[in-house]
């Protein structure tokens, strides 16, 4: 495995944004407009199919240049995808724990110097759900799956420890900014309440070497939240 500097960290992850941002801001209002459909229904689709899933695939390819073998062995030893001890728990639900607390008070802060805070982009804009739509719901869960598995699988599971190798301690602080730029298509207003997790995940995922624990903390703070989201809660 050969480490990755700061240029090709950021060549990968600002390519990564600018797809994000040209699905988002161009190709899903289009398809919105044109059907007359709630954006987040083309969301799910073309975030799911045209980036997540692309993310597998690239995974698959810098971990076949790295002339390694896709299974087990590669899964736990180079991915690091390891059975999840008591310590890896407890430093999960700690940060979930730190992270909501702290997004809780960006988002107070920024509403006593702007006002309402977006709590969702418009591209993934839609009416808070009624029985006759959750149906949505169907259509949201293997998104969910293709975008926290694609992004822990890509981010933490190859990139990260890749970086480890060149910035060895404060490689989670590069990885943060990287996480960072791959999400400024949601605007500054939610990119600032990201900062939480965007470098305490990434801290913890290198302190405990453990990319389940990215899988555990990204999951629960996004599907939770887009549940309170789609029943008015937030």
């Amino acid at each position: 495995m050969k480490g990755l500097g700061l240029l090709p960290s950021f060549l990968i992850f600002g390519i990564a944004s600018i797809v994000l941002y040209l699905e988002s801001q161009f190709f899903i209002p289009f398809l919105s407009k044109q059907t007359g459909l709630e954006p987040v229904i083309f969301w799910f689709i073309v975030a799911g199919l045209g980036l997540f899933f692309p993310f597998f695939v690239l995974s698959y390819i810098i971990l076949k240049s790295e002339e390694l073998k896709i299974g087990k062995v590669t899964w736990k030893n180079r991915l690091r995808f390891k059975k999840m001890n008591k310590e890896d728990w407890l430093w999960s639900l700690g940060s979930i724990f730190i992270i909501g607390i702290s997004s809780l008070v960006i988002i107070k802060i920024l509403e006593g110097l702007i006002g309402k805070v977006e709590s969702n982009p418009s591209f993934m804009y839609f009416e808070p759900l009624t029985p006759d739509r959750y149906w949505l719901l169907l259509l949201w869960f293997p998104y969910w799956v293709l975008n926290i598995m694609g992004e822990e699988i890509l981010w933490r599971g190859v990139i990260l420890p890749k970086q480890e190798l060149v910035f060895r301690k404060n490689a989670w602080l590069i990885h943060g900014v990287g996480w960072g730029i791959f999400h400024i298509a949601f605007g500054w207003q939610l990119l600032v309440t990201f900062l939480p997790i965007l470098f305490i995940q990434s801290y913890v995922v290198q302190r405990r070497k453990n990319s389940w624990i990215g899988v555990v903390i990204h999951g629960i703070i996004n599907g939770p939240s887009f549940i309170a989201i789609s029943f008015g809660l937030l």
